[in-house]
């Protein structure tokens, strides 16, 4: 009478395990990004090579896998989520009248 759930029910649906699909597109689109920008801007200095590789590595770090999270990316959308909604939450359950008294 034991029921077995797997813990990673969930990975099954990501690609590789660890990925959605728009991980996997934003992740490409910095690397993308990176290569043009190193394929038409001089690297004469430290400065420049840093802001030429930081698209790719700022998309790296957004979809880099993070316990107890999917992403870094997801922890930043959850928590704006909660900033700009209500913060105010109204009892909504079976005892609940609405402000009316009862009989």
């Amino acid at each position: 009478m034991n029921y077995l759930i797997p813990a990673n029910t969930k990975r099954g649906k990501l690609i590789l395990g660890l990925f959605r699909p728009f991980d996997l597109t934003l992740f490409a689109s910095g690397v993308l990004v990176t290569v043009i920008l190193l394929a038409f801007m001089p690297l004469s200095s430290t400065f420049v090579t840093i802001l030429v590789l930081s698209p790719a590595l700022i998309c790296g770090a957004l979809v880099v896998p993070i316990p107890y999270y999917h992403n870094l990316l997801t922890i930043i959308i959850e928590m704006y989520e909660f900033l700009t909604n209500r913060q105010t939450y109204r009892w909504k359950g079976w005892c609940y009248r609405d402000g009316k008294k009862s009989k």
